[in-house]
């Protein structure tokens, strides 16, 4: 049998339990589609957020370690340039070496001479300049792996100063003189070949790992994205199907509330 109370509404009740719970689902949606994110707070999903945050760590570190490879291709195309002009030099060497070795073009031998000199304190003052005038390791951190080598393009850049490069005839007084300079020359324009050789190789090496850190940058990006951001359209629809059972939760609560009254009748 039915039991009539003005002390205990119990439909009453069970309206407000339920429009709590809708108000509470149309507040997650509103939260989700006014942020964008269908994580807002560690409850929303303990595990995933755990799993998402790793994925932006990785990001983060991927997007620094790009930075710290084009600053690495910055550094070798400066010492890039400058072994470009020292080629040309050794070209005006090679040049001024191969008219001095002929006794028979009426050349003053003295004046080639001092140009031959005076290009050879250029190449030591460019070589300084650009911080090749020593051998020295390169090594650029482009990305956290378990392996730490794994993230690292290093290699080793030699000297290219006049003295590592064998230039050790500063001046000809004759065509003899002239002629073991020239040998020098070719040899030097060999060695110089070298350095420029592990420069590129180091600047390919870096253009390689970027095209790699990039394309790690989309993927992890993404996953990080189907754990961490709403899906809009569901939102939407939840949105929707809240509003509509807070409404008709608003509603029922009220004629709940009318049926409690409506026993006073039962008085008069």
């Amino acid at each position: 049998m039915a039991s009539f109370s003005v002390v205990s509404n119990i439909a009453s009740i069970n309206a407000q339990t339920n429009l709590s719970a809708a108000n509470m689902g149309l507040n997650k949606a509103l939260t989700r589609l006014s942020s964008g994110l269908r994580i807002n707070m560690s409850g929303d999903d303990a595990a995933g957020l755990a799993v998402a945050n790793t994925y932006r760590s990785e990001v983060a570190i991927l997007n620094q370690g790009i930075r710290n490879a084009n600053d690495g291709l910055s550094t070798l195309q400066i010492k890039d340039g400058a072994l470009n002009n020292v080629s040309n030099l050794l070209d005006r060497l090679a040049t001024l070496a191969t008219q001095a070795s002929s006794t028979s073009n009426g050349a003053n031998i003295g004046t080639l001479s001092d140009e031959y000199g005076e290009i050879l304190t250029e190449i030591d003052r460019q070589i300084s300049v650009a911080g090749l005038d020593t051998a020295g390791g390169f090594s650029v951190f482009i990305s956290s792996e378990s392996t730490a080598s794994d993230g690292v393009v290093s290699g080793t850049i030699g000297a290219a100063d006049t003295t590592t490069l064998g230039l050790t005839t500063t001046s000809f007084a004759t065509a003899a003189n002239a002629q073991t300079a020239l040998t020098q020359v070719q040899t030097a324009i060999a060695s110089l070949g070298d350095v420029q050789n592990s420069v590129g190789i180091l600047e390919n090496r870096l253009q390689f790992a970027v095209g790699l850190a990039t394309s790690q940058v989309v993927n992890t990006k993404a996953a990080e994205s189907r754990i961490r951001d709403a899906n809009v359209a569901e939102e939407s629809a939840n949105l929707t199907r809240y509003n509509i059972l807070t409404q008709s939760g608003i509603a029922a609560l009220a004629q709940a509330n009318q049926s409690s009254a409506s026993l006073l009748s039962l008085l008069r």
